[in-house]
């Protein structure tokens, strides 16, 4: 606006001087030349040409190189010369941003001058012309002239006042360490009750069928959702709803900081990558408070400060089974069993003990077991069950289903006939994955049989934990995450003496790769079978009513549907246990 402005008034400066035809005006031409249209033509010369271009971002190609660095340790000179390269672009693009703003700030007093001095020239021209007029001109007009004279002088001193102070504050700015402009030097903690955020981030897209390319867009979100702005858009489109999804750090070959969202329905991923671990973590957290909907409370910041540290205090990530000290007791399950007398909705803390440490591993490396067996050593079940508990299922066995599972986390629990238990834990485990940036899984198979539950090493194919039907009291699927289950065991706790023991709860939450209803069923279909197995009766009347492939082998979770007849139909509806 300033640019249009100040060549209009130049046009119209311009079309004044050339009025001036005669040999009588060449006197009065010249001075308006002199002062008046050299002036504004300097003005705009000078102080506007160029000043409305953007700053060119010589970060980017620094960026780049430094986003593709492998991760292979003898790279370290190629890494430091790379940190190198972008502290030293990003110190030339914030010295290029600080003279700009310098100029911008400069323009301001530079604009008033350029305004001002045109007019000024062009009267005093007029006055000079006019010398056999004097009369003409009243005192006035001299102290008028007189006081614009003092405006400009005063417009420039403070204009050399504020020049020096942008200098000042420029060379302190510029005083910092290049650590300020090198990535990974965040010294600020990590933010994880955002439910906000925005910054550049790589998208990796395919580009073929087997090869991909990345592409560092500018992502923010906006209530529940993920957006992005291309560049050269004037605003930005939505991604992905982030209500209910899920988020995870991945693993990629050539970068780092790489993380996973995936849509409530699993059909939508995206994998993105962040500039350092902070932005990294923060992103992770951002997501995962985003998919609570914590924004659609009335205060949302002091509901994610609130969750987080009630997360922070009622979780303790462990790596192994912590074991109560000797003499302690069994948590107060006074509460759980008041609420089952009256009926009532238990509260979490009667559900689960605050403090409760949660497990999220229980698979051991494969090479430890081969180690054992080629040692010839005996393995010991982490639960206290001997072989002869987890004994191989007999060949006859009615009902064998495999679903390959991740595991999530699992703790010990008051009660064990509530699925109000499973889904608070699974809200718990999350939480805490979360809260301590636990975000890998181990993949292994989980196998339903008539008579147990086992987990499978997928690479090894020992059996790392085994349950007999009878001890899964509570089994369900999450409500609104469909990948999400869990079940209750129960076992006998005698460390306070007692022959029989104490009956315990532990929770188990997976995720698996199909819909957790589908695991509840074969679990609900294999305790029906185990009961069905006291009566032959009974147990030869469900097996008539189960759905079974053309050779009666393999089980169908799906019923049929059409002709019973059709071997093709029954065929596309065979599970692949």
């Amino acid at each position: 606006m300033l640019t249009n402005y100040t060549n209009q008034l130049l046009q119209s400066l311009q079309r004044v001087f050339g009025a001036q035809l005669n040999s009588l005006h060449s006197e009065l031409a010249n001075q308006m030349a002199d002062s008046m249209v050299f002036p504004l033509i300097q003005f705009r010369e000078k102080d506007l040409t160029g000043r409305a271009t953007h700053i060119q971002l010589i970060i980017i190609a620094a960026m780049v190189k430094y986003s593709r660095l492998p991760k292979k340790k003898e790279n370290e000179k190629l890494k430091s010369d790379l940190v190198k390269e972008v502290a030293y672009t990003r110190r030339k693009q914030h010295q290029a941003s600080l003279q700009y703003y310098c100029a911008l700030n400069a323009l301001q007093y530079r604009k008033r001058v350029a305004m001002l001095e045109p007019m000024l020239g062009y009267t005093q021209a007029q006055i000079s012309f006019f010398k056999k007029g004097i009369e003409l001109v009243s005192k006035k007009m001299d102290s008028f002239l007189s006081s614009v004279s003092n405006m400009t002088q005063n417009i420039q001193a403070q204009l050399d006042v504020e020049a020096e102070a942008m200098r000042g504050s420029q060379r302190e700015l510029l005083s910092v360490e290049d650590t300020v402009y090198m990535p990974d030097k965040d010294t600020e903690p990590v933010n994880r009750t955002l439910i906000q955020k925005a910054g550049y981030l790589n998208i990796r897209n395919k580009t073929g069928l087997v090869t991909t390319a990345w592409d560092r867009l500018y992502f923010f979100t906006q209530g529940g959702n993920l957006m992005c702005q291309p560049r050269g858009a004037v605003a930005g489109g939505m991604v992905l709803d982030l209500d209910n999804s899920s988020v995870m750090a991945v693993e990629c070959e050539d970068r780092r900081y790489c993380f996973q969202i995936t849509s409530p329905s699993g059909k939508t991923s995206m994998i993105l990558q962040a500039e350092s671990k902070r932005e990294y973590e923060e992103w992770i957290c951002t997501v995962n408070n985003i998919s609570r909907q914590i924004y659609l409370t009335d205060n949302p910041e002091a509901v994610a400060i609130r969750l987080n540290q009630t997360a922070i205090q009622a979780v303790t990530p462990i790596t192994s089974f912590e074991k109560r000290p000797e003499g302690s007791p069994n948590p107060d399950r006074s509460g759980i069993l008041d609420s089952q007398k009256t009926g009532a909705t238990p509260e979490p803390e009667d559900l689960i003990a605050p403090g409760t440490p949660i497990q999220f591993d229980i698979m051991l490396p494969a090479s430890e077991f081969q180690d054992q067996n080629r040692a010839g050593g005996r393995r010991t079940n982490p639960f206290g069950e001997t072989d002869d508990d987890c004994s191989t299922e007999s060949d006859d066995s009615l009902l064998q289903q495999v679903f390959a599972v991740r595991f999530l986390g699992s703790m010990a629990v008051r009660c064990g006939n509530n699925q109000e238990v499973i889904y608070e834990a699974m809200r718990q485990v999350l939480a805490a994955r979360a809260i301590h940036n636990i975000f890998r899984t181990t993949e292994s198979h989980l196998m339903v049989t008539s008579s147990s539950l086992r987990l499978i090493d997928p690479q090894t194919q020992v059996t790392r934990i085994s349950f007999q039907l009878g001890e899964v009291c509570q089994f369900a699927a999450h409500q609104e995450n469909g990948r999400l289950m869990g079940f209750v065991v129960e076992g006998r706790d005698w460390s306070d003496g007692d022959e029989e023991g104490e009956p315990s709860f532990s929770t188990f939450v997976f995720e698996s790769n199909t819909e957790g209803e589908k695991i509840c069923y074969t679990v609900s279909l294999a305790k029906d079978i185990t009961e069905a197995k006291k009566d032959p009766e009974a147990l030869a009347q469900l097996m008539k009513n189960m759905p079974l492939t053309n050779d009666g082998k393999f089980l169908l979770l799906e019923p049929e549907t059409g002709d019973t007849t059709n071997g093709a139909g029954q065929e596309d509806l065979e599970s692949e246990a």
